[in-house]
């Protein structure tokens, strides 16, 4: 097929329609980048706002119950948003062969992937896609992704892709030890005794696991492999290569801080839902992946999440009076609906929950 790379709906179509996605765009070698692609500036990264000497903070998860470690995770909750953790206990093996798995996923061919697209997957909880929202999104992320909604180990063994479900499975059931160490120091930071039956179901009650992967790009200063958003899970667990390029904005400031890939580390940041719960105290932060033309990265993120029927708002625990309620009651279906049917931009989706 001759493929006009400067008519856009034909593009479209190879990319989201056909499912060679941005993978497809990639290996046609192309020199110049084709304008679907280019991001207005305000959506790319300005690298004269980039601190070079800052790190977001690296936390040693070996003695989690440490008074000292307690107080270091609950301080990075509140004033970055993003930390990353070190000595976790999740088996290296595991974390190698989710890596391995992502890349031989992205390795089918075409016709093996596309069927996944959301017009032919067998569930509506497993779907391949391209950039954040292709429907809405006027320039397209550099990146294509594999989105799994957890319901069940028969569910996920029937309907996920077979070169990858028994190692993103495992994965995902090995990170359940991790996600709750970290979940029961911040509540305990709130106030709450412990991280109980009825709260870990709401604060984890149900999971998506993505696997990402950002192609070498043509002109990658001119693209972005995930537009500046922040999360809506509780809190997201992300597992990076070496390649680097996520960058992390700093509270109350325009610049940027680059999360240095830490090895056999994973990077934990707080999300919209759980911001909304403490009342603001813990900080959703914005952030943003850049492409890059010399590597193809992967990255895997655990959202944990509210149970879609859960309504979520401020916890009793962190509400000192009725006038510093920052954020009203929302049903989190709602919340997440609102979060996908638009493309991101920034903080902006916690306004949907704002008094």
């Amino acid at each position: 097929m001759e493929l006009s790379l400067s008519a856009t709906g034909e593009l479209k179509q190879f990319v989201v329609d056909e499912g060679h996605g941005v993978k497809g765009v990639s290996e046609l070698k192309l020199k110049t980048l084709p304008e679907l692609f280019i991001q207005p500036v305000e959506r790319r990264l300005d690298v004269s706002k980039v601190l070079p000497n800052e790190l977001i903070p690296v936390i040693d998860l070996s003695n989690y119950e440490d008074p000292e470690v307690m107080k270091s995770i609950c301080y990075a909750a509140e004033k970055w948003g993003f930390f990353q953790i070190v000595n976790h206990g999740l088996p290296l093996d595991i974390i190698d062969a989710i890596k391995d798995a992502t890349h031989k996923f992205f390795e089918l061919s075409t016709k093996e992937k596309k069927k996944y697209l959301s017009q032919n997957t067998p569930s509506k909880n497993v779907r391949f896609l391209t950039s954040f929202n292709p429907d809405v999104d006027k320039a397209y992320e550099w990146k294509d992704h594999l989105s799994c909604f957890y319901v069940s180990d028969e569910e996920a063994l029937q309907y996920w892709p077979t070169i990858c479900k028994y190692q993103v499975l495992e994965y995902l059931k090995s990170s359940e030890s991790v996600i709750k160490k970290v979940l029961e120091v911040l509540i305990k930071g709130l106030g709450i005794p412990e991280l109980d039956e009825t709260n870990q179901r709401f604060l984890m009650g149900s999971k998506r696991i993505n696997l990402n992967y950002y192609p070498v790009c043509p002109n990658p200063e001119l693209s972005i492999g995930a537009s500046g958003h922040s999360d809506a899970s509780t809190l997201t667990v992300l597992l990076q290569d070496q390649i680097g390029g996520l960058y992390v904005k700093k509270l109350d400031s325009d610049k940027w801080v680059h999360v240095t890939p830490v090895k056999d580390s994973l990077t934990i940041n707080i999300g919209d839902a759980l911001q909304i719960m403490s009342n603001g105290r813990y900080k959703s932060v914005e952030h943003k992946v850049v492409a890059n033309g010399h590597d193809n990265r992967i990255s895997v993120p655990i959202f944990v999440n509210p149970r879609p029927s859960d309504v979520i708002g401020p916890l009793p625990e962190v509400i000192n009076s009725v006038d510093n309620i920052l954020y009203k009651h929302v049903l989190y279906s709602d919340y997440v609906k609102h979060f996908f049917r638009k493309s991101t931009n920034g903080k902006d989706t916690i306004d949907f929950a704002k008094k």
